[in-house]
C-alpha cells in the first residue's frame, strides 16, 4: 500500500490569502499546504479520501491519472467542493466512480451538486458520473476491507477510515472510546493536529500527541490538517519520537 499526501493544510490553505506571517511567507516547501486529502493506492487501484477545492492541481502534481473510488470524511467545503473535477477521470476511465460517505454527507452532495443527479441538466462539457453510497459499516474495496471510524468534528459526526494496518482521521475534536479501541496498536495512523492553541472543532497538536502516545499507541503517527501557526521545522523537533508532521507530497509505503 502506498499513501500520498495530496494536501495537509486547513480550509484556507497555506499560504493564506492576505496573511504576512512567517509561515505564509516561508519559502520552505514543508510550509506550503493545500487542503487536506490523501490518495491510498493498492492492488493497482487508487482510493481518494476527500475531493478538495485543490483537487485538479493535487492530481496533476502527483501524476496519477485514475481515481477508482472516493471516500468522504464529511461534507465541509474544504473536503468536498472539488467534486466536479472527478469528471475528467470518468472520461479517462470510461466508467463511473463509487463514492462513500455518511448519511449527512450523501445528503449534502445530492443537494449541493444537484445538477449531477438531475436528468434534465444540460450535459455541456460533461457531468461527473458517480455511484453514491451511504457507508454504514465496513466495505470490501478492491480486495481490502475498509472500516469507517466515527469521530466528532465539534458536534458533527464524521468519518475516518481504517485499512488493516493504516488509518486516516482528520478534523477530529473528540474520539469515542470505541474508535480508540479499533485503532489501538495500529502500524500507521494519520491524525489531525491543527496548532498548539486549543480549538473548538479540531484537536490541537498537544491533544493529538497525547491521544497518540497514551491511548492509541500506534507504531508511527503523522499529523495533518495543519494551520499557518505551525512552522514545520520548528515544531517537528518538539514532537514525540514516533510522531511526525505530514507535508504535501509525502509518500508512505505501508
Amino acid at each position: 500500500m502506498r499513501v500520498t499526501f495530496l494536501g495537509t493544510g486547513t480550509s484556507y490553505g497555506i499560504p493564506m490569502i492576505g496573511c504576512d506571517c512567517e509561515v505564509c511567507r516561508s519559502f520552505s516547501s514543508y510550509n506550503k499546504r493545500l487542503r487536506s486529502s490523501i490518495l491510498v493506492s493498492y492492488n493497482g487501484r487508487n482510493v481518494l479520501i476527500d475531493t478538495t477545492p485543490d483537487l485538479r492541481y493535487q492530481m496533476l502534481r502527483c501524476g496519477e491519472r485514475h481515481i477508482d473510488a472516493v471516500l468522504f470524511t464529511h461534507f465541509h467545503a474544504d473536503h468536498l467542493f472539488g467534486l466536479d473535477d472527478v469528471r475528467i477521470f470518468n472520461h479517462i476511465q470510461k466508467s463511473s466512480i463509487p463514492c462513500y460517505g455518511n448519511a449527512q454527507t450523501v445528503d449534502v452532495i445530492q443537494r449541493a451538486f444537484d445538477y449531477i443527479f438531475n436528468p434534465d441538466t444540460p450535459k455541456g462539457g460533461g457531468l461527473p458520473k458517480l455511484e453514491l453510497y451511504e457507508m454504514n459499516g465496513h466495505i470490501d474495496l478492491f480486495g481490502e476491507q475498509v472500516v469507517p471510524i466515527e469521530v466528532l468534528h465539534g458536534s458533527v459526526p464524521i468519518l475516518g477510515f481504517k485499512w488493516d494496518n493504516f488509518a486516516y482521521i482528520t478534523d477530529c475534536s473528540d474520539m469515542p472510546d470505541q474508535a480508540v479501541e479499533v485503532l489501538r496498536g495500529i502500524d500507521t495512523l494519520v491524525l489531525n493536529g491543527l496548532r498548539y492553541r486549543p480549538h473548538s472543532t479540531h484537536f490541537s497538536i498537544e491533544q493529538a500527541c497525547t491521544l497518540i502516545t497514551e491511548r492509541i499507541k500506534p507504531k508511527r503517527a503523522y499529523l495533518t490538517h495543519i494551520s499557518h501557526d505551525v512552522d514545520h521545522d520548528n515544531i517537528q523537533v518538539t514532537l514525540p519520537d514516533n510522531v511526525s508532521l505530514a507535508y504535501d507530497e509525502l509518500v508512505l509505503d505501508i
